[in-house]
């Protein structure tokens, strides 16, 4: 029984720290990492004047704003478009001092998030996520 002692020592040292291991790594895979890039609050609006008539009665005016693209910000001009269902308003985009908010509609069906990728035409944000 002598000679068993050590061992039982040796075996309950190794499973706590084999215990303590696994409940540290197990934390680990909890944990969440952000990266973002600070750039600081965007400029300030550009004053302009709005010289296109409203195309139609179910147009809205979304003013000029700025936005990040990388580490600088980046002018998009006021547009009309089309909300995309009755009743969605936009939300403009903001600064806090701190983070960017990029702008989306809202409304009554929930948010639709603005992507400077399909506002090449007049019609910009409408019926974007009906294709």
């Amino acid at each position: 029984m002598k000679t068993m002692k050590p061992f039982i020592k040796t075996f309950m040292n190794t499973m706590l720290l084999a215990a303590m291991l696994f409940a540290g790594v197990s934390g680990l895979s909890a944990a969440q990492i952000s990266l973002g890039i600070r750039i600081g609050p965007p400029p300030p609006p550009r004053v302009v004047r709005v010289l296109p008539a409203r195309p139609g009665p179910e147009f809205v005016w979304v003013d000029g704003y700025w936005y990040p693209v990388g580490r600088r910000y980046v002018w998009h001009p006021g547009y009309w478009t089309r909300p995309p269902y009755a009743g969605a308003r936009w939300v403009a985009p903001r600064h806090d001092g701190a983070q960017f908010f990029a702008g989306y509609w809202d409304g009554p069906r929930g948010r639709v998030d603005h992507d400077h990728g399909w506002d090449r035409g007049h019609d910009r944000d409408f019926n974007h996520d009906r294709r």
